[in-house]
Protein backbone atom coordinates (compact mmCIF):
# COMPACT_ATOMS: atom_id res chain seq x y z
CA UNK A 1 0.00 0.00 0.00
CA UNK A 2 1.54 3.19 -0.90
CA UNK A 3 1.19 6.03 1.92
CA UNK A 4 0.83 9.72 1.32
CA UNK A 5 1.48 12.45 4.03
CA UNK A 6 0.26 15.41 3.30
CA UNK A 7 1.35 18.68 4.81
CA UNK A 8 -0.72 21.57 4.77
CA UNK A 9 -2.01 24.94 7.22
CA UNK A 10 -5.67 25.03 8.06
CA UNK A 11 -8.37 23.86 10.68
CA UNK A 12 -7.84 20.01 11.51
CA UNK A 13 -12.02 20.52 11.82
CA UNK A 14 -12.18 20.73 8.16
CA UNK A 15 -10.23 17.59 7.09
CA UNK A 16 -12.25 15.11 4.83
CA UNK A 17 -10.96 12.40 6.73
CA UNK A 18 -11.47 9.04 8.39
CA UNK A 19 -10.79 10.64 11.66
CA UNK A 20 -9.05 13.53 13.62
CA UNK A 21 -6.86 13.26 16.46
CA UNK A 22 -7.54 15.18 19.43
CA UNK A 23 -4.54 15.66 21.61
CA UNK A 24 -6.99 15.12 24.52
CA UNK A 25 -6.66 15.43 28.60
CA UNK A 26 -7.42 11.69 30.36
CA UNK A 27 -10.70 13.08 31.68
CA UNK A 28 -11.81 14.02 28.17
CA UNK A 29 -13.41 17.26 28.60
CA UNK A 30 -12.64 19.65 25.46
CA UNK A 31 -12.45 23.27 26.64
CA UNK A 32 -9.82 24.79 24.57
CA UNK A 33 -6.99 24.52 21.51
CA UNK A 34 -7.96 21.40 18.83
CA UNK A 35 -10.25 20.01 21.38
CA UNK A 36 -12.46 22.74 21.79
CA UNK A 37 -12.77 23.79 18.49
CA UNK A 38 -13.26 19.76 17.76
CA UNK A 39 -16.22 20.45 19.76
CA UNK A 40 -17.49 23.86 19.12
CA UNK A 41 -17.66 22.60 15.39
CA UNK A 42 -18.54 18.71 15.85
CA UNK A 43 -20.76 19.21 18.64
CA UNK A 44 -21.59 18.47 22.49
CA UNK A 45 -21.76 14.88 22.09
CA UNK A 46 -18.23 14.15 20.66
CA UNK A 47 -17.04 15.49 24.48
CA UNK A 48 -19.91 13.54 26.39
CA UNK A 49 -18.78 9.96 24.86
CA UNK A 50 -14.97 11.00 25.61
CA UNK A 51 -15.99 11.56 28.79
CA UNK A 52 -17.91 8.34 29.30
CA UNK A 53 -13.97 6.21 28.40
CA UNK A 54 -12.29 8.58 31.15
CA UNK A 55 -10.13 8.17 32.50
CA UNK A 56 -7.85 7.80 29.87
CA UNK A 57 -4.16 6.53 30.19
CA UNK A 58 -1.41 9.12 27.82
CA UNK A 59 -0.13 6.16 25.65
CA UNK A 60 -3.64 4.95 24.89
CA UNK A 61 -6.41 6.41 22.67
CA UNK A 62 -10.32 6.05 22.25
CA UNK A 63 -12.99 7.02 19.18
CA UNK A 64 -15.63 8.47 19.55
CA UNK A 65 -18.29 9.73 16.43
CA UNK A 66 -17.16 13.12 15.12
CA UNK A 67 -21.17 15.10 15.21
CA UNK A 68 -20.94 17.25 12.87
CA UNK A 69 -17.46 17.12 11.30
CA UNK A 70 -16.80 15.94 7.97
CA UNK A 71 -14.80 12.85 9.92
CA UNK A 72 -16.06 9.68 10.78
CA UNK A 73 -13.86 9.53 13.99
CA UNK A 74 -12.26 11.32 16.74
CA UNK A 75 -9.47 9.69 18.18
CA UNK A 76 -8.66 10.88 21.55
CA UNK A 77 -5.14 10.92 22.20
CA UNK A 78 -4.12 12.61 25.67
CA UNK A 79 -1.04 14.34 25.89
CA UNK A 80 -2.14 15.41 29.55
CA UNK A 81 -3.80 13.98 32.66
CA UNK A 82 -5.01 17.18 33.62
CA UNK A 83 -6.26 20.08 31.09
CA UNK A 84 -4.35 22.56 30.31
CA UNK A 85 -1.32 20.82 31.71
CA UNK A 86 2.41 21.36 30.30
CA UNK A 87 3.86 18.18 28.95
CA UNK A 88 7.17 16.76 28.44
CA UNK A 89 8.17 15.41 24.75
CA UNK A 90 7.89 11.86 25.66
CA UNK A 91 3.72 12.02 25.94
CA UNK A 92 3.69 13.51 22.66
CA UNK A 93 5.43 10.37 21.18
CA UNK A 94 2.97 8.18 23.44
CA UNK A 95 -0.41 10.03 22.22
CA UNK A 96 0.93 9.79 19.13
CA UNK A 97 1.90 6.43 18.89
CA UNK A 98 -1.70 5.77 20.57
CA UNK A 99 -3.71 7.77 18.07
CA UNK A 100 -1.92 5.37 15.30
CA UNK A 101 -2.47 2.20 17.47
CA UNK A 102 -6.25 3.31 17.36
CA UNK A 103 -6.09 3.82 13.73
CA UNK A 104 -5.32 0.40 13.12
CA UNK A 105 -7.68 -1.11 15.10
CA UNK A 106 -10.25 0.72 13.88
CA UNK A 107 -9.18 -0.09 9.67
CA UNK A 108 -9.26 3.04 8.65
CA UNK A 109 -7.33 4.80 5.81
CA UNK A 110 -7.21 8.56 6.29
CA UNK A 111 -5.83 10.03 9.58
CA UNK A 112 -4.94 13.86 10.49
CA UNK A 113 -3.03 15.25 13.27
CA UNK A 114 -2.75 18.70 14.93
CA UNK A 115 1.03 19.43 16.05
CA UNK A 116 0.55 17.06 19.27
CA UNK A 117 1.58 18.94 22.34
CA UNK A 118 2.42 22.81 20.91
CA UNK A 119 -0.82 24.48 22.12
CA UNK A 120 -1.33 24.70 25.77
CA UNK A 121 1.11 21.35 26.56
CA UNK A 122 3.75 24.15 25.90
CA UNK A 123 6.03 21.84 23.45
CA UNK A 124 8.09 23.85 21.05
CA UNK A 125 6.76 23.10 16.95
CA UNK A 126 10.11 21.64 16.09
CA UNK A 127 10.40 19.14 18.90
CA UNK A 128 6.82 18.13 18.70
CA UNK A 129 6.73 18.03 14.37
CA UNK A 130 10.53 15.57 15.08
CA UNK A 131 8.85 13.78 17.85
CA UNK A 132 5.83 13.08 15.58
CA UNK A 133 7.43 12.34 12.63
CA UNK A 134 9.84 9.81 14.33
CA UNK A 135 7.24 8.19 15.61
CA UNK A 136 5.00 7.88 12.82
CA UNK A 137 8.32 6.53 10.82
CA UNK A 138 8.87 3.73 13.46
CA UNK A 139 5.06 2.44 13.59
CA UNK A 140 4.83 2.38 9.99
CA UNK A 141 7.78 0.11 9.58
CA UNK A 142 6.55 -1.78 11.98
CA UNK A 143 3.34 -2.53 12.18
CA UNK A 144 0.69 -3.70 9.14
CA UNK A 145 -2.49 -0.71 9.12
CA UNK A 146 -4.93 -0.08 6.42
CA UNK A 147 -3.55 3.79 6.63
CA UNK A 148 -3.14 5.38 3.01
CA UNK A 149 -3.31 9.04 4.48
CA UNK A 150 -1.79 11.19 6.95
CA UNK A 151 -2.25 14.69 6.97
CA UNK A 152 -0.42 16.81 9.07
CA UNK A 153 -2.43 19.77 9.90
CA UNK A 154 -0.36 23.22 11.24
CA UNK A 155 -2.37 26.09 12.62
CA UNK A 156 0.67 28.54 11.46
CA UNK A 157 3.50 28.59 8.88
CA UNK A 158 5.70 27.84 11.31
CA UNK A 159 4.31 24.18 12.49
CA UNK A 160 4.18 23.60 8.99
CA UNK A 161 8.33 24.43 8.22
CA UNK A 162 8.59 22.14 11.20
CA UNK A 163 6.38 19.57 9.69
CA UNK A 164 8.11 19.54 6.50
CA UNK A 165 11.71 19.98 7.74
CA UNK A 166 11.09 16.65 9.84
CA UNK A 167 9.44 14.98 6.78
CA UNK A 168 12.50 15.62 4.81
CA UNK A 169 15.09 14.48 7.51
CA UNK A 170 13.14 11.15 8.35
CA UNK A 171 13.20 10.13 4.59
CA UNK A 172 9.52 10.74 4.52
Amino acid sequence: MILEVIVREGDITKERVDAIVNPANSRGTMGGGVAGAIKKTGGDEIEREAIEHAPIKIGEAIATTAGKLPARFVIHAPTMEMPAQKISIENVERATHGALECAKNLGIRSIAFPGMGTGVGGVAKEDAAKCMINTIKRFLDTEESNLSTIVLVGFDNELVREFKRSLENAGI
